[in-house]
């Protein structure tokens, strides 16, 4: 969830790297309205205050967005949220009941699905989110969707830069109910880093080791999410395409898998490091 100031702006911003977004609807009693970029089976969300009905959004978000946005959150997709807020609470977590939420698409369907969100006492920058709709049938709302001029297939991984990565791993860990990885040096995002691999795209909890991406992100914005890593069919088509809608030339750098990446930066996309993955 990349949080901007003007939504149409972010629109922008993404359409110029070449997602393919879509307008997603409003959020009824929340006064914010977003966009969507589906993926495979995940989805880049770009969320917003509308201006009529900003008196209705959280303080938590609106200072937020006063302090420019970004990406605020990591929502962790669940298929029976009730069980997996249990199971939570077995091991201490602070975690809040399941509650209804929804979106009125731009051509008046109602999209359902539950929410479970994280307490004081475990303050990390993910939710829990069970999808009532299916998948399909929220497709079925933006015909075409998913097929992106930057070839982005899924997301491939999502970066939370920490202070200490041993401390917050082991938070993690309980929170998620599984083992804490192994740390590693992320090249790329120049950090110390711990991986959870949720089905098919991993968490990455990351502390910086030198200047880079991840440091930078820590300076400006103090701990949270700020980078995603996308798996795309071709970085040099995506970098073409970014290049014909003047973009400037993505940084280059290599995993410690071995493999290419390159990075958007948050000047160009509102605030968050976007990487890409793939072959050339």
């Amino acid at each position: 969830m990349i949080c901007v100031p003007d939504l149409q702006q972010g629109i922008d911003a993404y359409t110029k790297i070449g997602f393919d977004v879509r307008p997603g609807g409003v959020h009824p009693g929340r006064g914010t309205h977003n966009a969507i970029a589906f993926h495979e089976n995940d989805y880049l969300e770009l969320l917003s205050v509308r201006a009529e009905e900003a008196d209705l959004a959280s303080a938590g978000l609106l200072a937020f967005l006063a302090r420019g946005g970004g990406l605020r959150y990591i929502a962790m997709q669940s298929d029976d949220l009730a069980a997996d807020v249990a199971a939570m609470r077995t091991r201490g977590v602070d975690v809040s009941d399941a509650g209804d939420g929804g979106r009125r698409t731009p051509d008046g369907h109602e999209l359902r699905w539950r929410v479970a969100s994280l307490g004081p006492r475990n303050p990390l920058p993910i939710f829990f989110i069970q999808h009532l709709t299916p998948l399909v049938e929220r497709r079925r709302q933006a015909p075409g969707a998913g097929e992106h001029p930057n070839g982005v297939l899924r997301a491939e991984r999502a970066y939370v830069v920490v202070e200490d990565v041993t401390t917050a791993a082991e938070t993690y860990g309980r929170v998620l109910g599984m083992p804490v990885p192994k740390v590693q040096r992320g090249n790329v995002i120049k950090a110390d880093m711990a991986v959870f691999e949720v089905g098919p795209t991993g968490l990455g909890v990351a502390q910086p080791a030198e200047a880079g991406p991840a440091a930078e992100s820590l300076a400006r914005r103090g701990p949270g999410p700020f980078q995603v890593l996308y798996r795309t069919r071709s970085m040099d088509a995506a970098a073409r395409f970014m290049a014909d809608h003047g973009m400037p030339p993505p940084a280059r750098g290599i995993r410690n898998t071995g493999e290419q990446a390159m990075l958007v930066g948050p000047q160009d996309a509102c605030g968050a490091y976007i990487g890409f993955v793939g072959p050339a």
